[in-house]
């Protein structure tokens, strides 16, 4: 088949790959527009540019795909079906109806759960015992088309956000060619959504990070897992701030009020949470590099009834 395919973060380049692999044409890779970067406002493409250079295709960078000029240069393709995998922006209906197949679309969850942007997050925040890739036939809704096909992949204990974005964009390119072959024969099965199993996952935002001390071990650890790597789960030490990369929960109630440190060893040291302890194994102070907690207590003094700042 003919195929345009729609999207921009690393998340989405191995369904790219795959594609490229395989006996399908894409005829025109689209992204967003190069943006700056760093501290330096460096220009850099989109990896799924770079990717699509690198295979000589051609790239369309619209800065509103639903623009007549981007509709008109879509259309000059003749699609027989629109790829989109965290495209990062809506597509109109005119857009959806051009293709002889439709769009379709690569969502990093089992839909009807976790509708939105940040559905990997989500997961591993809310502590699923399981997620998955779901090929899905865009409609005008948020990540409410019909299902076409699924894979279950089950969370590890020590699941982060960034081990389960990659599995899961490693999962997304052979089931998309799977959908591919079963749409062209016209022996793929579409299944409705059920409304009422849906759960929307809302974007991250960078101040969402900062730790609750209130909040239970367990809720605290998870969000180290899922803030990692962005936008990292963090508090306030002497002053600066202070990521947590690594932690274990600890059942036990120590006594004390959230955020102050209950006990310091050579690899760690506990603080007190809403329940339980939270045991910090691996962190980074502002300025710093990430280490591991050993390390960091080698140059720093932390000792029992200090507190962190911040929520609390």
């Amino acid at each position: 088949m003919r195929v345009i395919f729609m999207g921009t973060p690393d998340f989405a380049v191995p369904a790219l790959e795959a594609l490229c692999s395989s006996r399908h044409e894409v005829s025109l890779v689209v992204t967003q527009p190069d943006r700056e970067k760093g501290r330096g406002k460096k220009i850099e493409m989109t990896p799924v540019k770079t990717c699509a250079l690198a295979h000589h295709i051609p790239v369309f960078q619209p800065v509103k795909v639903k623009s007549e000029e981007a509709v008109s240069r879509l259309r000059e393709e003749k699609p027989d079906v629109i790829v989109v995998a965290a495209f990062g922006q809506i597509l109109s209906k005119e857009i959806l109806d051009l293709p002889r197949f439709g769009c379709v679309n690569i969502h990093g969850s089992l839909l009807p759960k976790y509708r939105g942007a940040a559905p990997i997050q989500w997961a591993v925040l809310n502590g699923e015992e399981k997620s998955g890739i779901t090929i899905m036939q865009m409609d005008e809704g948020i990540d409410t088309g019909d299902i076409l096909l699924q894979e279950e992949t089950m969370l590890s204990p020590k699941e982060t956000t960034a081990t389960l974005f990659e599995r899961l964009s490693l999962m997304g390119g052979p089931l998309l060619l799977k959908a591919l072959d079963q749409i062209e024969a016209g022996t793929i099965t579409r299944t409705k959504q059920n409304p009422e199993e849906a759960t929307y996952a809302k974007m991250l935002r960078r101040e969402m990070g900062e730790i609750s001390w209130r909040s239970s071990a367990e809720e605290i650890e998870r969000k180290v897992r899922g803030m990692n790597p962005w936008p990292s789960a963090y508090t306030t030490w002497n002053g600066k701030q202070l990521k947590i990369w690594d932690c274990e929960v600890i059942d036990e109630d120590a006594g004390e009020l959230p955020g102050v440190i209950t006990n310091v060893e050579k690899q760690y040291f506990d603080v007190a949470a809403g329940h339980g302890q939270v045991r910090v194994e691996e962190l980074q102070l502002e300025g710093k590099k990430r280490m591991k907690t050993a390390d960091f207590l080698l140059g720093y003094h932390v000792k029992p009834g200090e507190a962190f700042t911040g929520r609390g």
